[in-house]
């Protein structure tokens, strides 16, 4: 049989592993689902070796693990951690029942209390709130560092310093981080530290996606994922994945086992057999047409600003153009947008609330990498807990016709461009004497 070691990721993720010492499915095309969650126990003895090998990394090769309970570790699960390691180039993966269970996670099975960590000002609105609610009660402390700002990271470093986290590209703003400038501080950094103290560079990589950025090349040490949004991609799982070096790996599968997160089995299988396969169709599919859509909104007098790395008025060009790369080397964007309304001319939430009535190509929904085009806005949804009041709109693309969407977005900018200034002379009418309106 022929070794997958040797073709593209693309191929790589269709078949899947060749043989998987996990679950013997050699003549089954589609993986089957595992459903059990407790396993038959042959002796006591066999019991008692399966609890004492729990949290070693299983490879697809050699004598199969021994299963006892769903919680701890099941063949499906087990199978899709190894394909998201595989197309992530990791050691090891361990799959959560949602993006912020493994967030969550990934930072708490790493730091202690008295610990702290450097973020980025922007993130995901409930990754801000882990990190500004819930941490600093394990006396986990988070600095808020512009980590494009190299000195001002270096500044920010102490004894206590254990993990750098960001998104790149940022949830909403599609800002991206210089991941080898980064790479290259902690290196520096690191020299003066014991291993067990060494700055890990943590990396939300669930815009990209591993086909169009590999953090973990780029100079990361643990790649996040929410597989609800592109890995998953039809909207109908909720997931998450930590792809980190082996030495981790125990650790995560412990807290998970204790903690309780895990990825239901039929979830693992969906995101397997449907959403990896399909995972650079789609993208590429989406790409395309999001480079339309940005084009289009850039010409339109009601939008102020649009941020897309596939435009060349993206600030971060060159960067966008070096980390933003999918598996054929090709230029992967992505298929997110960022755009503001010129407040004179349309108001964000009178045009998401047109898009919510009369779209039929867009939806007003929460949610990224659906095959759906999703719209919201992040200032009053997805990143409230910033407390922040703002126009900015985020579009996630999908599978429709470019045209379609174009059309949906410029009727709702129509209507709500021309009710601002009906409803002006009305206000200004309402104010005239009577004796002015007869005139």
């Amino acid at each position: 049989m022929a070794r997958k070691s040797g073709y593209k990721l693309t191929t790589r993720l269709v078949h899947g592993p060749e043989h998987s010492a996990k679950w013997d499915f050699s003549h089954h095309v589609t993986p089957p689902l595992s459903s059990s969650t407790t396993y038959r126990l042959d002796s006591a003895r066999r019991g008692a070796r399966g609890f004492g090998e729990f949290g070693q990394l299983v490879r697809d090769v050699g004598e199969a693990p021994i299963y006892i309970y769903d919680r701890l570790d099941e063949p499906t699960r087990s199978i899709l951690e190894g394909e998201l390691a595989d197309v992530e180039g990791g050691e090891a993966c361990v799959s959560f029942a949602s993006g912020m269970a493994a967030i969550s996670a990934a930072l708490c099975s790493t730091l202690r209390a008295g610990d702290e960590l450097i973020a980025h000002p922007v993130l995901y609105g409930c990754t801000h709130s882990l990190l500004t609610r819930w941490l600093p009660r394990q006396d986990i402390r988070a600095q808020r560092v512009d980590l494009n700002d190299i000195a001002a990271v270096r500044a920010a470093v102490n004894e206590r310093t254990r993990v750098v986290y960001l998104e790149t590209p940022v949830n909403p703003t599609l800002e991206l981080i210089d991941l080898r400038a980064l790479r290259g501080l902690c290196d520096e950094l690191n020299r003066g530290r014991a291993p067990q103290r060494r700055l890990l560079i943590f990396v939300d990589n669930t815009f990209a996606t591993p086909f169009g950025q590999r953090p973990l090349q780029l100079g990361a040490d643990v790649v996040l994922h929410s597989l609800t949004k592109n890995l998953g991609g039809f909207g109908t799982e909720i997931g998450g994945a930590v792809i980190c070096p082996r030495e981790l790996h125990s650790e995560l599968l412990s807290y998970r086992k204790d903690f309780g997160a895990i990825l239901s089995s039929k979830s693992a299988w969906a995101i397997m057999v449907y959403g990896l396969p399909t995972l650079a169709l789609r993208l590429k599919r989406q790409q395309f047409t999001a480079r339309k859509v940005a084009h289009w909104l850039e010409a339109q007098e009601e939008v102020a600003r649009v941020v897309y790395p596939g435009l060349e008025s993206f600030p971060q060009r060159e960067l966008a153009r070096s980390q933003l790369v999918d598996f054929d080397g090709d230029f992967a964007p992505g298929n997110m947008l960022y755009f503001e309304l010129d407040p004179a001319r349309a108001q964000a939430e009178e045009f998401v609330d047109e898009i919510a009535r009369s779209a039929y190509s867009v939806t007003l929904a929460v949610s990224l990498g659906h095959t759906k085009t999703l719209i919201e806005l992040p200032a009053s949804m997805t990143h409230s807990s910033y407390g922040s009041s703002g126009g900015g709109v985020r579009l996630s693309i999908g599978l429709e016709s470019p045209s379609d969407i174009i059309a949906d977005l410029g009727a709702a900018l129509r209507a709500v461009s021309r009710a601002r200034p009906n409803a002006k002379a009305k206000r200004v009418r309402a104010k005239q004497p009577k004796r002015a309106r007869r005139q």
